[in-house]
C-alpha cells in the first residue's frame, strides 16, 4: 500500500559544505518548493528546530545562514546533514498533484487489472517525472504523464496506467530457448 499517511519530517535538503568564514552553508535543495529556503523558515537537522536567518542563491544552490552557526567549523560540522521539514508545514497542493513521498509503494495496474509492480523510485526530469516501478519482470520505467497515468488512489494505495504499446516490453526478462 502507498504511502497515505503523512512521514513526521520531510526531506527538504541536504547540507554540502561549508561557505565562507561565517557559518554559512550550501545546500543541495530536493523540493519543489525553494522558497522553504528564505530569512525566518523554519528548519530540522536531526530533528532539531532550527532557523534560517538568511538566505540566497548561488548557481542552484541555496546559501543558508542558521541561527547559531557561526563558524567554518560549526558550519563544516553539518556536512553531510539532511535538513527536514515538519509535516505541518507542507504546502497544500492542486488536484491531481501529489508529494514524491506520497506514491513510493503505490501498487501499479492497467486499465486491464494487469498487476505492474510498486512504485520504488521518482526520478525528477525537466520534461516529466519518472516512475520506477518494480515488478516480476524487473524494473520498469513509466513517464508521469496523463496520457499514461489514469488515476491514483492513495486511499488504497493503487496508481492505474494505460501504457503506450511497448512500454511495459521494454523491460521484459528474456527466456533462451
Amino acid at each position: 500500500m502507498g504511502s497515505n499517511t503523512e512521514p513526521e519530517y520531510i526531506t527538504v535538503g541536504t547540507i554540502a559544505a561549508p561557505w565562507g568564514l561565517q557559518g554559512y552553508v550550501k545546500v543541495n535543495v530536493e523540493t519543489d518548493f525553494p522558497q522553504r529556503f528564505s530569512g525566518s523558515s523554519q528548519v530540522y537537522i536531526d530533528r532539531q528546530a532550527m532557523v534560517i536567518d538568511t538566505a540566497s542563491w548561488h548557481k542552484g544552490k541555496a546559501i543558508i545562514k542558521l541561527h547559531g552557526v557561526d563558524t567554518e567549523e560549526e558550519a563544516n560540522n553539518l556536512t553531510g546533514r539532511v535538513i527536514e521539514i515538519h509535516h505541518s508545514q507542507l504546502f497544500s497542493l492542486e488536484n491531481d498533484v501529489y508529494f514524491h513521498f506520497q506514491l513510493i509503494d503505490l501498487n501499479v495496474i492497467t486499465t486491464g487489472g494487469e498487476a505492474i509492480g510498486k512504485i520504488t523510485e521518482i526520478l525528477s526530469m525537466a520534461s516529466a517525472d519518472i516512475y520506477v516501478i518494480k515488478g516480476k519482470n524487473g524494473e520498469i520505467l513509466i513517464p508521469a504523464t496523463e496520457e499514461i497515468i489514469k488515476s491514483i488512489d492513495l486511499g488504497i494505495g493503487i496508481m492505474v496506467i494505460e501504457p503506450m504499446d511497448g512500454l511495459l516490453d521494454l523491460n521484459e526478462k528474456k527466456t533462451k530457448k
